[in-house]
């Protein structure tokens, strides 16, 4: 099993190896968007990779397609529903602004943090 931090919400979700980083998120509830459903035709699942960059897949080309569109992009910029878990560890992201509007704006019923 690998774990997934989400260093802002204090969050961790314990994943089978395979799963995608939106797919965590969606496991426990953290606040991260998903406009499209996770098929890579928006930005909204924007997350920052801040350690274990190294157990996830590699970026491809319609992902960094995407990414060329999203707002805040940086190097450890990647999109939650394409990056997939390749081995067990730990991986610590952080969930984009752009992200955390998408989630508030698709769930009203949830009340966002101060």
């Amino acid at each position: 099993m690998a774990k997934v931090r989400f260093s802002d919400q204090g969050m961790e979700a314990e994943v089978p190896v395979g799963t995608s980083l939106l797919e965590a998120a969606q496991g426990i509830h953290a606040p991260e968007g998903h406009a499209c459903g996770g098929v890579c035709a928006c930005s909204t699942c924007h997350v920052y990779i801040e350690g274990g960059r190294e157990l996830l897949s590699e970026a491809e080309e319609d992902e960094e397609d995407i990414l060329d569109k999203a707002f805040d992009v940086r190097e450890n910029s990647r999109l939650g529903c394409q990056a997939r878990i390749l081995r067990d560890g730990v991986v610590t992201l952080r969930i984009s602004r752009e992200s955390l509007d998408a989630y508030y704006n698709e769930h009203p019923d949830v009340p966002r943090p101060e």
